[in-house]
């Protein structure tokens, strides 16, 4: 669920604060592969390779504090020497790509590469359908109703929504009982056609059809209608030569 601000406001003080004891003994975690322990996880634009990533990481939860669209959020104990880092869960909510990657921007420690600057340099993973035989394009059946509602509920528990948050659920309602092409459709890139178009399928209906321009920013997977899960999610850290010309 999303967390609401006086939520956020304590756990930014937690992790501050170890954020201020992991610099004292972070370069030895850094020289130290033990203490290091590489995740699966969706991790913020910009975000270094995983072990760097978990050894820079100070855990200041500055980039949760910046991002509009609440999308970012801080790993917990289950994680072991990860606990206290940012991490999306497309589930919840996908990145939605600022013009101005603020999350970047306020990184202090290195973590989430500066060289970050702008949507089409953030490269987070690939998008991939892993459950055709869900996905709604493909079957020809049209977006259900309700299918915003977990969109809603998740504006609804944030105590600082903003106007970027509410255009979004804006958007969100012009598809239900309609085609379902959510996940071209809300790509939130400047040119979403060199990352996504619903293209026909041989068996009938239309897919997704994944291009090299996709950031792996996980919205398609936050908006995908199915109920049962997600018929496209998003492979972290996975490139698209890896999973497409491999």
């Amino acid at each position: 669920m999303a967390k609401t601000v006086k939520t956020d406001r304590r756990k930014f003080m937690k992790y501050s604060t170890i954020g201020i004891l992991a610099l004292v003994g972070g370069a030895g975690v850094a020289l130290s592969p033990k203490g290091v322990v590489a995740e699966n996880r969706l991790r913020p634009p910009g975000a270094v390779e995983e072990n760097e990533f978990l050894a820079l990481c100070i855990k200041c939860g500055q980039c949760l504090q910046v991002c509009p669209y609440h999308s970012i959020e801080l790993s917990d104990l289950s994680k072991g020497y990860g606990e206290g880092t940012p991490y999306i869960d497309a589930n919840i909510r996908g990145c939605y790509a600022c013009e101005a990657v603020p999350c970047v921007l306020a990184c202090p420690s290195g973590a989430l590469d500066h060289k970050t600057e702008k949507p089409e340099d953030i490269k987070m993973g690939i998008a991939i359908l892993e459950n055709p035989r869900s996905c709604l394009a493909i079957k020809k059946q049209p977006v259900p109703k309700g299918y915003d509602d977990k969109m809603k509920e998740f504006v609804s528990n944030v105590v600082n929504t903003n106007e970027y948050e509410q255009k979004m659920l804006e958007k969100y309602e012009q598809f239900e009982g309609k085609e379902c092409t959510l996940c071209a459709d809300m790509c939130p890139i400047p040119n979403p056609l060199s990352a996504i178009a619903m293209v026909p399928h041989k068996d009938g209906g239309r897919y997704p059809e994944i291009y090299d321009g996709c950031i792996g920013c996980g919205v398609c997977q936050e908006v995908c209608p199915v109920q049962s899960g997600p018929a496209i999610i998003v492979k972290p850290r996975a490139t698209y030569d890896e999973i497409y010309k491999s």
